[in-house]
């Protein structure tokens, strides 16, 4: 990747490939980037504040643009939206279960979470279990997998869907297309991923408190490329107060789609954040 960026001191650097040989080297500052970038999260509070960054007041205005960009998948991805099927989620980056708990656990029978920080999968295995939360007998969170990303294999054919939200940018460049090329895996015949994020208006932010980067459109759409992912559908998510970053939201999916959606789109770490 070519594209120059920044860090969150306001460095510069000449490309992505410049930063990550800085950050992670060698092994040992690879296990560092991933070490610090966890420490970092296990010192947030479990809340819908705390996972947000401070920013919890965007937690309506996001369910709200995920929910309408589901809907519309759903709609032309599955006959019926895929209310005759039994439909499964894997939620990744799943903190303390808002997206599953506000969104995802409607329309799917099943969700499982994938989480780091094991304070947060705790409070969302609390939050989600039956004592506390019931959506009907037939909607539940079933698995909940304290694992990275980078170290997690789904089963092999479970997921109609596969969210990823708000954390890809804790894992390196190697490290997020491994990630989709084992997660492929992972869906069932027509599934696809949504994943949806913090963009930077060019190049890439590296914020080094938590250990993440923001990546511009361009960026990721390159590496959707070497992913062997195709661009399904992509939204901007609106109503975010404007210090933030933008976000988009991208469908991906395993086959080339016959026609390409496009909406128009403005171009601007794994949360709302300021931009810096």
């Amino acid at each position: 990747m070519e594209a120059a960026g920044t860090d969150s001191d306001g460095r510069e650097f000449k490309s992505a490939q410049e930063m990550w040989r800085e950050q992670i080297g060698d092994h040992n500052k690879k296990t560092l980037w991933y070490r610090e970038g966890v420490a970092y999260w296990e010192g947030v509070e479990a809340s819908v504040d705390g996972v947000l960054g401070g920013f919890g007041q965007v937690n309506d205005a996001d369910i709200k643009g995920s929910e309408a960009f589901l809907n519309t998948l759903l709609h032309e991805r599955f006959g019926d939206a895929g209310r005759n099927q039994h439909l499964v989620a894997l939620d990744c980056g799943s903190g303390i279960g808002r997206i599953t708990k506000n969104l995802l656990i409607r329309y799917f029978n099943e969700v499982d979470l994938l989480e780091p920080v094991s304070h947060f999968l705790d409070a969302a295995r609390e939050s989600l279990s039956q004592e506390h939360f019931v959506v009907s007998d037939v909607h539940k969170a079933t698995n909940f997998y304290c694992v990275p990303l980078q170290e997690f294999t789904p089963d092999a054919g479970r997921y109609n869907v596969i969210w990823v939200q708000w954390c890809i940018g804790h894992l390196t460049d190697d490290d997020f297309i491994s990630f989709f090329k084992r997660a492929k895996v992972g869906l069932k015949p027509g599934g696809f991923f949504i994943l949806k994020e913090n963009i930077a208006r060019n190049g890439f932010v590296l914020d080094k408190e938590d250990r993440s980067i923001t990546r511009s459109d361009l960026y990721f759409k390159e590496l959707f490329r070497q992913c062997g992912l195709h661009l399904y559908k992509m939204k901007d998510q609106k109503g975010l107060p404007e210090e933030l970053f933008a976000v988009k939201m991208y469908a991906l999916t395993t086959e080339a789609p016959k026609k390409v959606h496009k909406t128009r789109s403005k171009v601007q770490s794994n949360r709302p954040a300021i931009i810096k």
